[in-house]
């Protein structure tokens, strides 16, 4: 679980801080105020400490060598530089924070020449070994086979964010009674608007199956495999409320048709009522809007909506633990104007 972000200098940021919630976090915003490098920098924090589990007398040059090399292949800044990742026209050199439950974390520093990040502080860091889990906005059920072995031998120009989900997604699923209830009722409801579910023999291949046929996964609709990723995760324990780390997820609402996002903000309240954090970027008024309708305070719900906008000093931050309470939101005042439009059309109308 990831509490607490500091980014400083670092690509859209001059100095942004984010407290996170445990349970669900939603970031907004317009583009180019980086909600992806957001997500991404978090996730590259949680996900690279795992790697030193059970090691002793890990030393910061492990780490910092570790985090540059997630950093290049998440964000892939020109010819693989760490130093691109520093906003241009600014003096002072860039760090990322980070803290970690339970009271770990990590700050790393680094300037436009450098190499590898530099470890200014670390607290424990690599004792910090939940496995956190990112879902980018495309799926990838459509192109799975092959994709990890053309990925290391070519260099292919997606960031790692799609190496890592489709190695995950090929995961063995996990014994039927380890399964969680709510991850099973999860997966259940997913099968139910879908039709059928999909079916992963490994390397890569998956079909989709229904009662009385079987058919290539490339046949089905990009939001029923969008969801299939998500009942997968579920179905190998790689998202396991409680035990597992951080979900994030970048557009979540990408090729989902709207009737399903009632369902999907359901399934993530689940979730994070079990544990699970969640940590999502979105553009989409439905979404926002189902979240902050089924909330429920009685069941310890919460959500944390951030705003990222531009400031007078670059990229900002506005974070409420109610919808109606944030101080700038482009989407809200975007379906407004939308509305207000079609009052006065419907006005002018019924005047002529």
């Amino acid at each position: 679980m990831i509490t607490n972000l500091k980014l400083k200098n670092f690509t859209v940021f001059r100095d942004l801080e984010i407290d996170f919630s445990r349970k669900i976090n939603v970031i907004i915003g317009e583009n180019g105020t980086g909600k992806s490098h957001l997500l991404k920098a978090a996730y590259a924090m949680c996900s690279e400490a795992r790697q030193f589990d059970g090691q002793k007398d890990v030393q910061s040059e492990d780490i910092a060598s570790a985090l540059t090399t997630k950093f290049i292949r998440l964000f892939l800044p020109i010819e693989d530089k760490l130093g691109k990742l520093r906003k241009h026209g600014v003096a002072e050199s860039a760090s990322v924070v980070v803290e970690v439950i339970p009271e770990r974390g990590l700050t790393l520093s680094f300037h436009t020449n450098s190499k590898t990040f530099a470890v200014q502080n670390k607290k424990e860091y690599e004792l910090y070994s939940y496995s956190p889990v990112f879902i980018p906005t495309k799926e990838v059920l459509s192109f799975m086979k092959g994709f990890n072995s053309l990925y290391e031998k070519y260099g292919l120009s997606f960031d790692q964010t799609y190496q890592d989900i489709c190695l995950l997604l090929d995961l063995p699923e996990i014994r039927p009674e380890t399964l969680q209830e709510k991850s099973k009722w999860a997966m259940t409801e997913i099968e139910k608007v879908c039709g059928g579910r999909f079916v992963f023999y490994g390397g890569g291949k998956v079909t989709f199956k229904t009662e009385n046929a079987e058919y290539s996964a490339n046949a089905m609709a990009e939001g029923f495999r969008k969801a299939g990723m998500l009942s997968r995760l579920l179905e190998t324990g790689a998202i396991q409320p409680g035990v597992s780390g951080p979900l994030f997820w970048d557009e979540p609402e990408a090729n989902l048709n709207p009737k399903l996002m009632k369902l999907l903000v359901e399934i993530l309240l689940e979730l994070s009522r079990n544990g699970q954090q969640i940590i999502l970027a979105t553009h989409d008024y439905v979404l926002l809007k189902w979240l902050d309708l089924l909330m429920d305070k009685g069941k310890a719900d919460s959500i944390r909506y951030h705003v990222l906008y531009q400031g007078n000093d670059g990229v900002e931050i506005d974070s409420a633990d109610r919808y109606q309470d944030l101080d700038v939101n482009s989407i809200t005042e975007t379906y407004g104007k939308l509305y207000d439009h079609e009052i006065e059309r419907a006005l002018g109308r019924k005047e002529t």
